[in-house]
């Protein structure tokens, strides 16, 4: 057979297929055509951990792997969506099953192409030759891409667009998540508005949500989200978008019904497992949190995907259970993360943190009370470090009411859970996390409540002051606050304050200097809560890895 063209001889083809005749006649195939350079893989866990890690210029993948959590569907929406598969990888979606609902299927999957087995050698020329042919024609988006300049890729792929040249419908989609990158909401909205215009697009409606988003109009993205989920109730971005939308609002009950959505549609999504799972724990859904989590584990424990909050929060829920044999499986598989990167002379903190948790609960067990309040008070210690994030507050507040109650001052405990409400009492969704991590205690839960209206009530008392002209007594007032309790709210408050109304405040420069520094020491507004969501992580979005 004739070579496919003439960059061929430097491609690099994977073949993933459970059947092994198929797999081979696959490869004989794809070397016909010209590739020196074909691998063969079994089972789709296996070619995620390869794809993770190295590039390849062409997949061939199975959609239905007997036995399996994932799919070959799977597989390429999480890769797409966490942006380990590169633009210019031809992912092409082979089936024996040829019925409509399965092509529609491949076609939602944003596959490159999509194949009925057995296939010719000369359909699979075919396939391959026009999804190349692609590739070749948008090499100078993918090119743009790679350079960094959002702004100006996204300019590119409008052009595009506009001009109705080949593939504009690809590059439509590219110029919105661009413009999202880029800063730009507005104009990723228009653009997806247009689109609209064209024709009914689930991913434009997705991006009108996202572009809302990152307005902050987090009404308008739910809303939006609502609709999308009506029209498109299979479609699981969707519905893990209005979860995430939901956390952000502080709901976290409708927020794990839209996980629990978005999971079921895609039983092989490690992420979405673990945010399920992560969402139940906090709400105190032990029996689901534990089942999922598990999974979770079993699934993708070396995958460049697992969070570490995985193994936290089942270590957390095995304690409780009194399951002392899997406590410490999941004890020696923190120590090994711990190790390796000690190993690769790394020094993170988090890893740290859940370490020293895991050996404390370790000592409760071994009835060694002493030391695991040790321990705790060591990371209540820590609270003022700029790297003390919202997961170390959870890290820390789980282990301190596991203690018992002989074993701590009523009053030390209650110190510590209100130093951390006042910190990290930002929002709604920041607050139910803490609330999450007390395991139903009344009298703590109340503590927390109260440290977050406090805080509210300071930045009410403070806009107030401001929109009556007196801007420096109410910049004095977020940046004594914010000293007293370091909440990154207040913080970044007294920062926009000094900025906007420099022209009315004594001192403006030294006052402003002097929140920059407090907000170094006590660290950003949180972006993200621990075990719920990455702020890389955007479902909806469209993979754009040169």
């Amino acid at each position: 057979m004739q070579m496919l063209d003439a960059e061929i001889l430097k491609s690099r083809a994977v073949v993933i297929d459970g059947n092994a005749t198929a797999r081979s006649v696959l490869a004989a195939q794809l070397r016909e055509l010209g590739l020196q350079e074909v691998r063969q893989l079994a089972r789709v866990q296996d070619a995620r951990m390869l794809l993770e890690r190295e590039a390849y210029d062409i997949v061939l993948c199975e959609m239905d792997f007997d036995g399996a959590p994932m799919s070959g569907q799977d597989l390429l929406d999480e890769l797409r969506r966490e942006q380990l598969l590169p633009a210019a990888t031809a992912f092409v979606l082979l089936t024996a099953n040829a019925s409509y609902a399965r092509v529609v299927e491949a076609a939602q999957a944003n596959a490159d192409g999509f194949l009925v087995k057995p296939c010719s050698a000369s359909a699979l020329a075919e396939r391959l030759a026009e999804v190349r042919r692609r590739k070749r024609e948008l090499a100078p988006l993918y090119q743009a891409m790679r350079g960094g300049d959002a702004a100006g890729a996204a300019a590119l792929a409008e052009q595009r667009f506009a001009a109705r040249a080949p593939y504009w419908r690809y590059a439509a989609k590219a110029a919105a998540e661009l413009w999202l990158r880029a800063g730009r909401p507005e104009r990723a909205q228009a653009l997806c508005e247009a689109v609209l215009e064209e024709a009914p697009q689930a991913w434009a409606r997705l991006g009108i949500a996202r572009a809302h988003l990152a307005r902050g109009e987090l009404g308008a993205a739910r809303r939006q989200l609502e609709a999308c989920v009506a029209k498109e109730g299979g479609d699981a971005d969707a519905h893990e978008l209005l979860a995430r939308t939901l956390v952000e609002l502080g709901e976290f009950e409708p927020a794990l019904q839209a996980m629990r959505s978005a999971s079921s549609l895609t039983p092989g999504c490690l992420l979405r497992r673990q945010h399920r799972g992560a969402l139940a724990f906090y709400l105190g859904q032990k029996e689901e949190a534990a089942s999922e989590l598990r999974d979770a584990i079993a699934m993708g424990r070396k995958s460049r995907l697992f969070e570490p909050s995985s193994l936290l929060l089942l270590a957390l829920l095995e304690h409780d259970a009194r399951q002392a044999r899997n406590f410490a499986a999941l004890a020696e598989q923190v120590s090994a993360l711990a190790a390796a990167d000690a190993d690769a002379g790394g020094d993170s903190p988090r890893l740290r943190r859940i370490h020293e948790l895991v050996r404390a609960l370790g000592a409760l067990q071994a009835r060694r009370h002493e030391a695991a309040l040790q321990a705790a008070r060591a990371l209540a210690e820590e609270a003022d470090r700029a790297d003390f994030d919202l997961e170390a507050a959870v890290i820390t507040l789980a282990l301190w009411v596991r203690l018992p109650a002989a074993a701590v001052d009523a009053a030390e405990l209650a110190a510590v859970v209100q130093a951390l409400a006042l910190r990290f009492g930002v929002s709604k969704a920041a607050t139910e996390t803490l609330l999450g991590a007390l395991d139903a205690r009344p009298e703590l839960l109340e503590r927390v409540r109260e440290g977050h209206a406090e805080i509210g009530r300071v930045a009410e008392q403070a806009l107030g002051a401001a929109m009556k002209g007196h801007a420096d007594a109410a910049l004095q007032l977020l940046l004594q606050q914010g000293e007293r309790t370091r909440n990154a709210k207040l913080i970044e408050m007294s920062l926009t304050l000094a900025r906007r109304h420099a022209d009315q405040v004594n001192d403006a420069p030294a006052l402003t200097q002097r929140a920059q520094a407090l907000q170094a020491r006590c660290g950003a507004p949180i972006s993200q809560l621990a075990g719920v969501a990455r702020a890389a992580r955007v479902p909806g979005g469209l993979a754009l890895r040169g």
